[in-house]
């Protein structure tokens, strides 16, 4: 495990984008349906509880995610976005999903990353042993952050020492607040 794994990597949930994709053709198909059966007004009344459906399928199964590259990773589990260095972490492990622990002794899951580890099993043809993407994954991750400690500090600038960073996402917090106001807003139209 002597060598470096090259660029940037991006793990998410690996069904996130279909299940979006469904679930946005649906809520075409029920708002068009609306405008068929109904008229645009009712249309504009359903809208916002399909958004919100929509909204939170959206920041469950895609914005979720790891990022990891040479310096360290980036994690966003729903709204809450964390960033840091590799000599702030002082383990990296696979339960359920990748956990990663800080030096300030937060556990950090993460939900959009890898998955839980199946037990390898043997190819059917060849009799060779199919090691799991997600331990594969795993292997990749604790290499990166072994190979980040073993350089000496300061020779990639902030990289490798940034600090924990924790932060929200905006965006996705104001497309929230746009969607229940108009939400209230219909709720009080039909009351």
């Amino acid at each position: 495990m002597d060598h470096m794994p090259v660029g940037a990597r991006t793990y998410r949930a690996p069904t996130g984008i279909a299940v979006l994709v469904v679930c946005a053709l649906l809520a075409v198909f029920l708002l068009g349906d609306a405008v068929v059966r109904g008229s645009w007004a009712q249309m504009l009344l359903y809208a916002p509880w399909v958004l919100l459906v929509l909204w939170l399928i959206y920041e469950i199964s895609v914005v979720s995610m790891v990022h990891v590259d040479e310096d360290g990773a980036r994690v966003q589990n729903f709204l809450r976005r964390t960033a840091f260095g590799w000599r702030r972490v002082a383990d990296v492990d696979l339960r359920w999903q990748l956990d990663f622990v800080l030096d300030d002794d937060r556990k950090l899951s993460c939900w959009g990353g890898p998955g839980r580890i199946q037990a390898p099993r043997q190819a059917r043809r060849s009799g060779d042993l199919k090691v799991p993407q997600s331990l594969q994954t795993l292997t990749e991750v604790r290499t990166r952050w072994e190979n980040a400690i073993e350089r000496p500090a300061g020779t990639a600038g902030e990289g490798a020492d940034a600090p924990i960073r924790r932060s929200w996402d905006w965006p996705a917090i104001g497309a929230l607040i746009v969607i229940v106001a108009w939400a209230a807003i219909t709720f009080a139209v039909t009351r």
